[in-house]
């Protein structure tokens, strides 16, 4: 465990330190573009740069959470980075026209966002790693106890000790009746040690996992640390029933409680994707035939029966569609109804090679064009399989409630191929329901790109 005694002595000053390089950004950006196309600012110089800078104060505080947020994905900065252009243009715009500039050229604007969509981004996912770096050497954590013994305790000992580029140091967890759900060696005592504890070693933040039943010892918690002015966050024991991800929303006055956090459950997020898929999709069956025509001389050479193979796979919201793949085997019975192995008689050589480097999937970019799959997504299944595995795999049918896809998170990271065990399938399709609840479209972008540097490097599972 990374040592406490080296406590961050400016985490404070975090925020304020990456907006103000933010605004750096920007400059450096404006100062490119009036060097490369002086008619960006012209004789209005001056109000040219002061309104690109205010322009960027409302994304910087409706952002600001992304600054000190510990445990935000990549893709998730480079996202929010973009928002916060998409926030900045209409204002700088608007700025302009109200003050009667409309001299520059829309030709100097798009390099200057063109210069910000390149540079932001990457100063944002580069400041990140930089702070996780020095988090995970012991710099700028927050001190922290948790009190409660139970299943909820032990689960987030667990999620912060897989990464210390949280930034969090556990010195203790108090309770009145310890369990085996902590370590022996984090125990520190009862509730009624905490105050003293807070204090001696300037405890930051105190997480309380006790039982909703317990609400004097949960009030007694939160009196101790406003008291000892630290920050209290009260965590709900929802370990058995939200296992996952989950999203809040209200009806009326009532808070209700999602199981399923679902991104693409919004309109504007399945519009983009689609936008993607489509465009892909486009650009791969433009040069589609330059693979089809040696492809399928190859395959009718190898041993008789059509180019295509064409199978019922389970889709969206578990409906049936056509499944369109190069045909890698020789005309069986078996096609729909056993999966292929390793070794697999009814391969042919050409099948063989199609399905190591993966060419046998580009065909399903028209299903991804017709709009049955997308380009990443959880992989269809054969219905046997959907049949089979729906009885065997509580959360299996999950990973329908969005459009299967050529590649997913669960290919990328090795989970393809045959799966001999049931814990094959249940890793596949627990990664498959992370990413519903994960997605983004710079995670899809970031999935693509893995997979393809999988295919040219190839894969063993692919067989």
């Amino acid at each position: 465990m990374t040592s406490i005694n080296q406590r961050g002595r400016y985490g404070q000053y975090i925020q304020v330190i990456l907006t103000l390089s933010d605004f750096l950004i920007i400059n450096i950006a404006y100062a490119i573009t009036a060097k490369l196309a002086p008619s960006f600012v012209l004789e209005n110089a001056r109000m040219v740069w002061l309104m690109a800078n205010i322009a960027y104060l409302p994304a910087a505080y409706l952002l600001r959470h992304t600054q000190t947020s510990r445990s935000i994905a990549m893709e998730h900065v480079v996202s929010a980075s973009i928002k916060a252009l998409l926030l900045h243009a209409p204002v700088f715009i608007c700025g302009l026209y109200f003050l009667e500039i409309g001299s520059i050229s829309w030709t100097a604007m798009a390099l200057f966002y063109g210069l910000l969509v390149i540079m932001l981004p990457l100063w944002w996912v580069l400041s990140r790693l930089i702070i996780k770096y020095f988090r995970r050497r012991g710099r700028n954590y927050s001190r922290i106890v948790i009190v409660g013994s139970n299943p909820t305790t032990r689960r987030l000992c667990e999620i912060i000790g897989s990464d210390l580029g949280f930034g969090y140091a556990i010195c203790g967890v108090f309770d009145d009746s310890p369990t085996d759900d902590i370590a022996p060696d984090l125990y520190r005592g009862t509730i009624s040690d905490l105050k003293a504890y807070i204090k001696e070693h300037k405890i930051d933040e105190v997480y309380c996992t006790l039982d909703a039943s317990l609400q004097e010892e949960r009030a007694e918690v939160i009196r101790i640390a406003e008291d000892c002015v630290a920050q209290v966050y009260i965590v709900p024991q929802l370990v058995s029933l939200l296992p996952r991800n989950y999203e809040m929303f209200a009806i009326g006055s009532m808070p209700v409680l999602g199981v399923l956090r679902q991104p693409l459950a919004g309109a504007s997020n399945r519009v983009a994707k689609r936008v993607f898929d489509i465009a892909v999709s486009s650009l791969v069956l433009l040069f589609f035939p330059l693979v089809l025509i040696p492809v399928g001389i190859a395959i009718k050479i190898s041993s008789p029966g059509p180019i295509f193979f064409r199978q019922e796979r389970t889709g969206y919201r578990g409906r049936t569609f056509k499944c369109f793949k190069f045909r890698t085997m020789v005309v069986n019975e078996e096609a729909d109804k056993t999966q292929t192995t390793k070794n697999d008689s009814r391969k042919t050589r050409v099948g063989e090679f199609l399905r190591h480097s993966s060419i046998d999937e580009l065909p399903q970019f028209i299903n991804v064009f017709i709009g049955d799959m997308s380009v990443v997504g959880p992989r269809p299944h054969m219905l046997a399989h959907t049949e089979q595995y729906a009885k065997l795999i509580q959360k299996y049918m999950v990973r329908h409630y969005i459009k299967p896809g050529i590649t997913g998170w669960a290919q990328i990271n090795g989970l393809r191929g045959q799966t001999e065990e049931l814990w094959q399938m249940e890793q596949r399709v627990e990664h498959d329901v992370w990413y519903i609840e994960n997605w983004n479209i710079w995670l899809d972008i970031k999935i693509m790109f893995r997979t393809v540097y999988n295919a040219v490097r190839g894969e063993e599972n692919a067989f």
